[in-house]
């Protein structure tokens, strides 16, 4: 399995008293596939993905990445382990303001150390995602610069510079209009399908969530379904 939760819990103290926001999470997801989280907002969507992609450690149970044990991680390890494998599109972009919108794409590949091509090879692979998503025309440009439409594409290109085995997604279109939306949703599942990445998609969204070949229902920090769309 690309990603495993077992047992998976999580607890925060608030107000002085403990608050858990996950409960008894056991999933597996294989490699390739395509999954969506789904669930109001308090679900616990956004915890259960930044749990899975070790960005946070469990109050109780195990997290495996593409084999790996995550609580057997240091921090540094763990950060390694995100920058070698894992890819992240967020619902306000994450832009770094003060870098071109092909800078922004190179960061993740800079960070990765990946240091078997030179430079040249690199700004290609970055440029190439760049016309890969439309922008060919707006390499050169700032975030400010740009639409909100626009840093999302730069988002997703930024997300598969570093070819990553998987990619989290956290409501990716939730900052857009729906045409706006549809349009970078087509590009990610583009892009994914044919870098052959495992993709988790976490929204609230159940048209969305629809085009996924998995959907996971969360619901007061529980699984409440988890069934696979016969549609796709």
């Amino acid at each position: 399995m690309m990603i495993e939760a077992v047992d998976l819990e999580q607890t925060y103290l608030s107000g002085g008293k403990p608050l858990t926001v996950l409960k008894q999470i056991n999933l597996a997801i294989e490699p390739q596939g395509f999954v969506a989280i789904i669930g109001p907002s308090g679900s616990g969507k956004t915890t259960l993905l930044g749990l899975l992609a070790g960005l946070d450690r469990p109050t109780k149970g195990v997290i495996r990445l593409d084999g790996q044990d995550l609580g057997s991680l240091s921090e540094d390890q763990r950060a390694r382990l995100r920058a070698d494998k894992v890819g992240f599109v967020f619902q306000t972009f994450q832009l770094i303001p003060t870098l071109t919108a092909l800078e922004n794409v190179l960061v993740p590949i800079e960070l990765r150390g990946n240091h078997s091509r030179n430079g040249t090879e690199l700004s290609d692979r970055a440029e190439a995602l760049l016309e890969r998503v439309g922008l060919s025309d707006r390499m050169d440009h700032y975030p400010t610069q740009l639409s909100g439409g626009e840093q999302q594409r730069v988002g997703l290109a930024r997300a598969f510079a570093s070819a990553p085995k998987i990619l989290m997604a956290d409501e990716p279109t939730g900052s857009l209009d729906s045409e706006t939306g549809r349009t970078v949703i087509d590009l990610l599942e583009e892009l994914n399908r044919d870098a052959k990445t495992t993709l988790v998609l976490v929204t609230h969204d159940w048209a969305l969530a629809s085009r996924a070949h998995r959907v996971i229902r969360l619901a007061a920090g529980s699984i409440v379904s988890d069934t696979i769309n016969a549609a796709t």
